[in-house]
């Protein structure tokens, strides 16, 4: 019986933890499809890594730039409603054993995706594939449905003393 995750929260980790799953259902034979809503850019260290893993398929739909609530544009609704679309498929179409929605909280929080297609995906994947969304600020009717909600916090982080990420540990 497939499974519900949501990570969510301010802290980090939420990318990190999924990407962890699929490294795992990788190891065990699982076919994994990533995709990236917002987010694009190739030499990420856990992304490489994942394309090299068997039956991992990494897609990203997002321009390179951060995006930002107040600079959004029509190719970033574009590219999140390419990303969507391509989860409905993935999932309606059990290419997949383990699928990944990895940002789509911020897509749905930035009115890039509706939060009742979220819900009809949630309501209609096959009830054995796993499905994890991952970004902050999840919505509430998102959390209800799921199984596993972690929600990352941050104590501690270098990041708020001014150190840039290191390639390899944040990257």
């Amino acid at each position: 019986m497939g499974k519900i995750h949501v990570y969510t929260g301010e802290g980090k980790g939420k990318t990190t933890a999924a990407f962890g799953l699929a490294i795992r259902a990788s190891g065990n034979g699982f076919k994994v499809l990533i995709i990236q809503f917002l987010k694009k850019g190739g030499q990420i260290g856990e992304v490489v890594s994942c394309k090299r893993l068997p039956g991992v398929t990494v897609e990203q739909y997002g321009t390179g730039r951060f995006v930002h609530e107040e600079s959004i544009t029509e190719e970033d609704r574009g590219l999140a409603t390419g990303a969507m679309e391509r989860a409905v498929k993935a999932a309606s179409s059990r290419e997949t054993d383990l699928l990944i929605l990895d940002e789509l909280n911020i897509a749905v929080h930035f009115g890039l995706v509706s939060v009742e297609k979220v819900i009809r995906l949630i309501d209609s994947k096959p009830k054995d594939m796993e499905l994890v969304i991952t970004g902050r600020y999840a919505k509430d009717e998102v959390i209800a449905r799921a199984d596993y909600v972690t929600e990352m916090c941050a104590i501690k982080h270098p990041y708020f003393l001014g150190e840039e990420g290191r390639k390899g540990i944040e990257f």
